[in-house]
């Protein structure tokens, strides 16, 4: 209510009248930001009236400008943006992006942005949250870039390339690849735009056979075997069109896997034909190969087209497997080669070159990634290789406590290490893939076979045994029960969790496997589009000749800017600016479409049913209310009447027409004056609908002639400076005088009660807290109410009642519960005074000492009072605290504890006990139950807590 009634006028005047400027505008955003008021954002700031620009004055006066120096360019559309993602603000961040300009690029980055936030968060229902949100992003990406795919092909590729200086000086691609966002990856636009990078200046139509021939017999160049994109290529025979034949990365790729095959080949033939204690020829080229491989990693790791810094381009590198695995095989081979070349150690260098050669053939995988079969296929087993970590410590439990376990049985105290390893470990290992341990049962037992002493190095110990029987002494049962357990759980259950875990990993990349094919191939593009085109070990030319011109001739590098590009401010406006009306473009077909949607569809006309139910009630309500004013009108003039006649029947008698005998006798309209009285102050109050308190405010003091001192809304609370405020002191001179606080304003006589505390039977207290007391009076909790004293009310501070809202189920004649909208009806026990026309709740005011208020004891048989009493100890607390009462005063108020009595069944004894004994004793006071509905005409008080009571139990209201 507070945000709408600050907000909404402001932005209207701002409409209407010029002269606010920019300021207001920047005001008004800012308390939306504040606020969260995302309705505000879109109906009345986010519109088509006004046009919120990139380099706007208003926007960019949002920043706090810092004096020193700012490193990112100004732009306060993505600070929102990025603060609503961080904040959790989905629909504010929905408005700021569809506002900002560079969309694509920002839809990726908010992906992005929540992806890493997701890997932090602990709460699963809030990263599954954070996920789904970052995929949202991701396809409002795809959506864009589509609807500029569709209408120009090569813009929307330039959109992939083309640098953001607004995040980071990054491109479309770069941050799609660092989210993992394989579904935009995965697009066809943007595999196109990969394929012409991969095929350089060839024609992607060339077949891969032509390209190898062409590889193998370069003359073919100058026939037409191979086409080119570009004209004056295709037209030429001569050295441009082997350059441009070359420098393709797909030529490179097949070059070097040719160059790599020969190489592994070369590495085989010298580790099993030609290893020499001299170095042969065929090594020397080994070495002289691995030198160029050596070279070429160091030239990616010095790479650096970003200008990113050799830290950053550090990390990259290593980050990335297949370096790892590169830089290890290196290492490896180093090491192997100085053990060769110490003639001692010779041997062990060749052991250490036969691993390496393991090492260089599994650097094999990473060129199958560009396979559409096997890509997936490599990416499953690194998956099962994380699946086998865990395995294989679970079954490192079972074999070690088998081996274990066995060994100490069968053999005593074995001191040679390497046979203990062999029993414990390698023996069991052995045994889940079939190969059963001798002596395990005794059938095989041989003392020639094993050493007696544990002196034969070849041979292992005897197990324990009698040597005049020659028979095992070891218990053969014990032993074959542990080796059936071990096969049991290590040969079924184990290897069949693998088994699963294995399937699992397999379905879960198979699902996916065109997306991440798609995905992993531009990292392989992207390798040897930058790689020079001579292959190992010819590529130390192509060093040499990149060193002559970086560092020589200062020459840049070209190559890079196919996938990123920097546009010229002219042509980067006029490319945003179409991606902007394509993004519009976008999000009107979006929100056709999911008005299209047949959920969307039935949830807008249950709105719309909702609506007109809601205003059908409000027209009966309208027409209950205009009754009850007709109604009224009509007893106000029988009151004219009645007066009327009174005066004439009176002026009549004093002029001596008629006797005193036949008087009639006119009605008192007492009654119906605080009958329409007390109806009009309930419909005011719940007409109003305010924070503070309200009834305690109305002017006229209930059963008095006292006027209270007029105290608006923003006046109530304490804390607000009113000067003028001057309310009367009233305190009403009850009959009960020994059961009130002394009446008046003097200290003397107040000076005796103790507030905030048990003040002998009166509980002084206020389920609110401690109170504030100012001259010896207390203060209203909720606020001036312009009254002051304690009133009709019996004490001052907190006057506490009780409330027992004593319900059960509506039902027809059969006993079944009755329903509206679904749900169960209630009945609730109320009572009404002979002068009021509302219901009203049978609680309030207790005496002191007493559990039964005063008016539930009127209509309730004494000899039910102590079972009604139990009835309240197991009832349900459902409300406790200040109650909005037209008797309270700024000195005096009522708190109230209402207590849910809930009789589920027809039958239950409490239930016809209770019926049994309701009698109202006071004549024309009357007790009934009423179905519980909100148009009931009950206490505005007594319909909030009934409310609460219906919520409890989920009952229709």
């Amino acid at each position: 209510m507070i945000e709408k009634r600050d907000t909404r006028p402001p932005v209207s005047a701002s409409r209407s009248h010029d002269y606010f400027g920019h300021e207001n505008w920047d005001h008004q955003l800012k308390l939306a930001v504040a606020w969260n008021r995302v309705d505000i954002a879109r109906s009345e700031i986010f519109s088509d009236e006004r046009q919120w620009k990139m380099q706007g004055v208003s926007l960019r006066s949002l920043y706090k400008r810092s004096s020193g120096h700012v490193a990112f360019t100004m732009d306060p559309v993505r600070d929102l943006l990025i603060w609503a993602i961080i904040q959790n603000r989905r629909e504010l961040a929905e408005i700021i992006w569809a506002q900002s300009q560079d969309c694509i690029v920002a839809a990726l980055a908010c992906s992005k942005i929540l992806k890493e936030l997701s890997k932090e968060e602990e709460d699963t229902d809030s990263l599954e949250e954070m996920l789904a949100l970052a995929d949202e992003y991701e396809h409002r990406a795809i959506g864009v870039f589509t609807e500029c795919y569709r209408k120009d092909e090569e813009r929307a590729q330039k959109l992939l390339t083309r640098v953001s200086e607004a995040w980071g000086k990054t491109t479309c691609l770069q941050l799609a690849l660092e989210a993992k966002d394989m579904k935009f990856v995965s697009h066809g636009g943007i595999q196109a735009f990969l394929t012409k990078v991969w095929w350089g200046q060839l024609c992607v139509d060339n077949g891969l056979w032509r390209v190898i021939l062409c590889m193998l017999v370069f003359p073919l160049l100058y026939s037409n075997l191979i086409s080119f994109r570009e004209r004056k290529l295709q037209a030429r025979r001569g050295l441009l069109r082997v350059r441009a034949f070359f420098n393709a990365p797909v030529v490179i790729f097949h070059l070097n896997i040719l160059s790599y095959f020969a190489f592994l080949c070369l590495f085989a033939y010298v580790l099993m034909v030609d290893f020499q204690p001299t170095p042969s020829c065929c090594e020397y080229l080994i070495h002289f190969w691995l030198f160029s491989l050596v070279c070429e990693e160091l030239r990616q790791l010095f790479y650096d087209p970003d200008e990113f810094g050799l830290r950053k381009v550090a990390l990259l590198y290593i980050s990335d497997f297949w370096n790892k695995l590169d830089i290890g095989a290196i290492l490896l081979f180093i090491a192997g080669l100085t053990c060769r070349l110490i003639p001692g150690l010779l041997y062990s260098g060749r052991v250490i070159l036969s691993l390496d050669f393991i090492m260089f053939c599994l650097r094999l995988m990473h060129i199958f990634t560009i396979s559409k079969t096997l890509g997936p296929k490599i990416i499953i087993v690194k998956r099962m290789m994380k699946d086998v970590f865990f395995f294989l410590f679970l079954l490192a439990v079972w074999v070690v406590s088998f081996g274990v376990a066995k060994q100490a049985i069968l053999i005593h105290n074995e001191s040679r290490v390497d046979w203990i390893f062999r029993g414990v470990i390698y023996q069991s290992y052995l045994t889940i893939f079939g190969q059963m341990p001798a002596y395990i049962d005794g059938v095989n037992f041989s003392l020639d076979q094993c050493s007696p002493n544990g002196t034969d190095p070849y041979k292992p110990k005897c197990p324990e045994s009698d040597t005049v029987r020659h028979e095992p002494a070891f218990p053969e049962w014990l032993t074959v029960t542990l080796l059936c357990l071990y096969l049991l759980f290590t040969n079924i259950l184990l290897l069949n969790l693998l088994i699963a875990m294995f399937n699992y990993t397999f379905q879960q990349v198979q699902e996916h496997t065109d997306q991440i094919w798609k995905f992993q191939r531009h990292d392989l593009i992207e390798e040897y589009h930058s790689r020079p085109p001579a292959p190992p070990p010819f590529i130390l030319l192509s060093h040499l000749h990149l060193v002559i011109k970086r560092v020589v001739l200062k020459i840049p590098a070209k190559r890079h800017k196919q996938l990123k590009s920097k546009l010229e401010k002219n042509e980067e406006a006029v490319l945003l600016s179409w991606e902007v009306c394509l993004k519009d473009s976008y999000l009107q077909n979006r929100q056709f479409q999911r008005k299209q949607r047949p959920e969307q569809q039935i949830q807008d006309i249950g709105n719309r049913v909702n609506t007109v139910v809601d205003l059908l009630e409000r027209e009966s309500l309208k027409r209950s209310g205009s009754m009850e004013q007709r109604l009224a009108s009509l007893e106000a003039q029988m009151a004219q009447m009645s007066r009327a006649l009174h005066w004439i029947v009176t002026a009549l008698r004093d002029s001596g027409f008629g006797s005193e005998e036949g008087l009639p006798t006119l009605a008192p309209q007492k009654a119906s004056e605080g009958q329409d009285h007390e109806l009009d102050s309930r419909q005011r109050a719940e007409a109003v609908g305010d924070t503070h308190h309200v009834n305690a405010r109305h002017l006229l003091y209930p059963d008095s002639h006292v006027t209270r001192f007029p105290v608006p809304n923003e006046k109530v609370p304490w804390d607000t400076e009113f000067l003028i405020y001057d309310p009367p002191f009233y305190t009403d001179d009850r009959k009960d005088k020994g059961l009130v606080d002394p009446v008046g304003n003097a200290l003397e006589a107040l000076a005796g009660i103790s507030y905030n505390a048990v003040d002998g039977p009166i509980d002084r207290r206020s389920f609110h807290g401690l109170y504030a007391v100012q001259e010896g009076l207390p203060l209203n909790p909720m606020g001036r109410t312009g009254l002051r004293g304690r009133g009709s009310l019996g004490w001052f501070g907190p006057n506490h009642t009780l409330q027992p809202v004593i319900t059960r189920w509506r039902r027809n004649q059969d006993g079944a519960i009755c329903r509206k909208s679904i749900k169960k009806m209630l009945e609730v026990l109320v009572v009404k005074h002979p002068l009021s026309e509302s219901w009203a709740l049978p609680g309030g005011s207790r005496e002191p000492g007493d559990m039964l208020p005063r008016k539930l004891k009127r209509v309730l048989r004494r000899e039910f009072w102590s079972s009604f009493q139990n009835l309240l100890v197991q009832g349900t607390e459902v409300y406790k605290g200040y109650v909005d009462d037209p008797r309270n005063t700024d000195n005096a108020w009522i708190e109230t504890v209402a207590i849910s009595i809930h009789f589920p069944d027809q039958s239950d004894m409490d239930l016809k006990r209770l019926n049994s004994h309701l009698h109202a004793r006071d004549p024309g006071m009357s007790v009934q139950w009423q179905v519980v509905d909100k148009r009931i005409p009950l206490y505005a008080n007594h319909k909030t807590i009934l409310q609460k009571v219906a919520a409890l139990f989920g009952a229709f209201y």
